[in-house]
């Protein structure tokens, strides 16, 4: 009788479900199944630590909208992704974690890396279950793939005991594969647009926010056509940039706070109101603000506040019945409204405050001036992940997006060392799918360090990343020199270096010297854009551009502080 393993069930079971990148580091027992993977045709990317790995799968995930697959060994080799999985699930990214597990006949027994790796994964997944016969892989593959990406996206896990993987089953207890249609569209009510559209009629200063729900929905050309033919002024959060160019003239994204606090009505497109948007509560935005929210999640309705209109819905086909019915009744907001002449003064006076510190180019350099003169080279194009405090936060507005899912950042959890993962994500979609797009990672010094080494990931697979380390010696600020070594010399390093301080001028750029490449030391204008343009001409290796700025260069003094605080 023909028998088939474990292994080769389960890399077939999801092939069949479209998956098409596993990334993940192997060891017991699963070696075995990353060969498998690839024999049945789905691309295995080795990383050097599994939490990168987890940011690679989720943000392939949200870029093809297909879940990536993290690949891990038991215990810690899981517990390691757990805060990943965390990331995709509040991020509502498509993910799928596999992980080993003790041989079933070891359990209990204190088995090599024993963990209840099932239960402990519940809280960060929509699923988590463990295959309890080779012949019911197909049937949990399929559904952990169609749960982590049916209605709001999130995780799946899956759990493989050793023996499972390695033991046999007959073929002919195996059933047929089949794969699940795409996520049906959630169509929106018609009366509820009508709402929706009376609503921003009577508005006097409306709004439209822009959430990366709307990029991962691939809904950009229905919004484009909103925004310019009603002539809405918009901004978008930090992942719903190039949904609607960032260089759109009805863009206010430069007014941020005006147009939050003022807005009389907000139509809130894929986007939710947790502590990007303040929770839509004053003082950030006015008492009497009436959202108009679409979602596709029903339990997203009214959190926080309740919308004056909440419709679920996909984000495209509201957009389209939403501007069919303006169109039809041949609405278009005033371009001379005394809202459209505030919005648009305000966004030239924060703009020349901008400029003016973009304008210095002393040394050592100001956040500001490196973006400026970073956008001036960089592709418009190209895929752009940042993360670090000011890093991230001033990069935003200056480097700007034309295209939706051109921007990964930290997002909804804040959180640190996904820049690299996400880079070598962004790098192995773009060379299957867009040959020749440059991704540019954009990192603070002290969020590289948390994963680093996956510099030599990129080298490997012939990644061509450039790598912009902004590094002021510390996290949010660091030191000078003098000061630094004058704090160190009073005592016990230990109770005397400042918690939020790093190496004076630290040589990133010598990683590369591993790898018997260069990188780049940058500390003026010139230097930097010598660095970015022989950089954007390397096609099969990464490249770190070491940019040294002052300890103590900041944003711009802000209005509000940018995170809303309690006040209980």
């Amino acid at each position: 009788m023909a028998t088939v393993q474990g292994i080769t069930v389960l890399a077939e079971a999801l092939k069949a479900q479209g998956i098409e990148y596993a990334f993940g580091i192997v060891g017991i027992p699963v070696i075995e199944l990353s060969m498998a993977l690839q024999q049945a045709g789905i691309k295995y990317i080795g990383m050097r630590n599994e939490q990168a790995a987890c940011y690679a799968a989720q943000a392939i995930g949200y870029l093809t909208g297909k879940p990536g697959v993290c690949l891990v060994v038991a215990g810690p080799g899981l517990l390691h992704v757990t805060g990943g999985m965390a990331n995709a699930q509040v991020n509502c990214w498509p993910l799928l974690v596999i992980a080993g597990a003790s041989f079933q006949d070891h359990e209990g027994l204190g088995a090599f890396q024993e963990f209840p790796q099932v239960e402990a994964s519940r809280p960060y997944c929509k699923y988590s279950a463990r295959p309890p016969s080779i012949p019911l892989i197909p049937l949990h593959v399929e559904k952990a793939v169609r749960l982590a990406t049916y209605g709001r996206p999130g995780v799946s896990y899956l759990d493989f005991p050793g023996n499972l993987l390695l033991s046999n089953a007959p073929m002919s207890a195996i059933p047929d594969q089949y794969s699940h249609p795409s996520p049906p569209l959630i169509y929106p009510d018609h009366d509820a647009i009508s709402e929706a559209v009376k609503l921003l009629k009577s508005a006097k200063r409306p709004l439209v926010i822009v959430g990366k729900g709307s990029a991962y929905a691939r809904a950009e050309n229905p919004i484009r056509r909103l925004i310019d033919e009603i002539n809405l002024p918009f901004i978008a959060t930090p992942m719903g940039k190039g949904v609607v160019p960032d260089s759109s003239a009805r863009s206010v994204q430069s007014a941020r706070s005006l147009a939050l606090q003022k807005a009389d009505v907000i139509l809130l497109l894929g986007a939710r109101l947790n502590w990007i948007l303040h929770f839509g509560r004053p003082p950030r935005f006015a008492a009497d603000v009436k959202f108009i929210q679409v979602d596709l999640s029903a339990e997203e309705m009214h959190n926080s506040v309740r919308s004056a209109v909440a419709v679920q819905s996909d984000i495209l086909p509201f957009v389209d019945h939403f501007l069919e019915q303006l169109n039809g009744q041949n609405y278009q907001f005033d371009n001379n409204s005394d809202w459209w002449k505030s919005l648009k003064q305000k966004c030239e006076a924060n703009q020349k405050t901008v400029q003016s510190f973009a304008k210095n180019v002393s040394t050592p350099l100001n956040y500001y001036a490196v973006f400026h003169h970073m956008q001036e080279i960089i592709p418009k194009d190209a895929i752009i992940v940042s993360e670090g405090a000011n890093t991230m936060d001033i990069g935003r507005s200056m480097l700007l997006n034309q295209y939706p899912k051109h921007r990964l950042d930290a997002g909804t959890f804040g959180t640190m060392g996904v820049g690299p993962g996400f880079a070598i994500a962004a790098a192995v979609y773009c060379r299957d799918y867009y040959p020749g797009k440059k991704v540019i990672c954009v990192e603070g010094d002290s969020a590289f360090g948390f994963s680093g080494m996956e510099i030599e990931t990129m080298v490997r697979y012939n990644l061509p990343i450039i790598i912009v380390i902004v590094n002021n010696g510390g996290i949010y600020g660091g030191f000078d020199r003098d000061t630094f070594d004058a704090i160190r010399s009073e005592g016990d390093l230990l109770k005397v270096t400042p918690p939020t301080a790093l190496t004076i001028e630290t040589r990133y750029e010598n990683m590369m010297q591993m790898f018997g490449q260069n990188g780049y030391l940058v500390r003026d204008i010139p230097q930097l854009q010598n660095a970015l343009s022989e950089a954007l001409n390397l096609t099969n290796r990464p490249t770190i551009i070491n940019v040294l700025i002052s300890p103590s260069s900041d944003r711009k003094a802000q209005e509000h502080s940018w995170l809303t605080v309690s006040k209980l």
